[in-house]
């Protein structure tokens, strides 16, 4: 599977796209107060979730300030990501296995 962490090593310009979908990938316990409230203020909250923010300077500078935590994604970023999540997820034909032994030769000559 293909996680926002892995995404996040692309590295697309953050300022190019409208939308910044911003992923806390790392715990909250154990880290430093003022952390603690720039997540809370870019309403992130448990991990492995996605919020969605304006590209604002103020955002950036509350995910530079968090960065270690988190995985920032442009808008077509995380598209692909969720598409490839979607195709690794999608139902798969069934594997039909024949129990009945193929027919010997003797008796397709014998039939003819």
């Amino acid at each position: 599977m293909n996680s926002a962490y892995k995404a996040f090593k692309s590295r697309a310009p953050i300022e190019w796209s409208p939308k910044l979908y911003v992923t806390l990938v790392r715990g909250i316990p154990g880290t430093r107060r003022l952390h603690r409230r720039t997540l809370d203020a870019l309403r992130l909250r448990k991990c492995n979730r996605t919020v969605v923010h304006p590209n604002t300077s103020s955002i950036r500078g509350m995910i530079n300030q968090v960065k270690r935590l988190i995985v920032v994604e442009t808008e077509e970023m995380h598209n692909a990501r969720k598409e490839l999540d979607a195709a690794g997820r999608a139902l798969r034909p069934p594997i039909v296995v024949s129990h009945n032994p193929p027919p010997s030769p003797a008796a397709v000559d014998a039939s003819q």
